[in-house]
């Protein structure tokens, strides 16, 4: 494997990690906000990724359309959007409430925290491991040239 790919790989991973986060810290900060209307209530968001697939490596597979492991080695992450999640909303009865909707219901997002800081541990982990990657690669480039002195 090359460097370039390397390098390519370990960047498109920090980039996706990093959307990973900013998406995360999001639903964390939003997870309290209450509303009247189910329509105006904030909806946990997840990043959508998929495989970045080289000209080579698209054409690396076996007969059953398995990727060969070497070739697989050149791909990257995408980033596909952000779209938000499905699960249904928290309606809570709380009349006095100053968002209470005539029915005395206040709307909450779909935000499970414990889910969150679960996402949000394994990204920070993946960010760091990718930034070792990038690490070690400028230190393997670093020797490569001071070989010839």
């Amino acid at each position: 494997m090359s460097l370039t790919s390397v390098l390519n790989i370990a960047g498109s991973g920090m980039t996706a990690q990093s959307v990973r986060l900013n998406t995360t810290a999001s639903n964390i900060a939003n997870a309290d906000s209450a509303s009247s209307s189910v329509d105006e209530t904030y909806r946990a968001r997840k990043p959508w990724f998929s495989v970045l697939e080289s000209e080579v490596n698209s054409k690396s597979r076996d007969v059953n359309g398995f990727m060969d492991t070497d070739a697989a080695m050149g791909a990257g992450v995408k980033i596909d959007g952000i779209v938000e999640k499905d699960s249904p909303l928290q309606a809570r009865f709380q009349p006095d409430h100053p968002m209470a909707n005539d029915d005395g219901y206040v709307y909450y997002p779909n935000v499970n925290i414990v889910e969150e800081m679960t996402d949000m541990m394994s990204s920070s982990r993946s960010y760091q491991m990718n930034v070792e990657v990038l690490k070690t690669a400028k230190q393997m480039l670093q020797r490569t040239l001071t070989l010839g002195q």
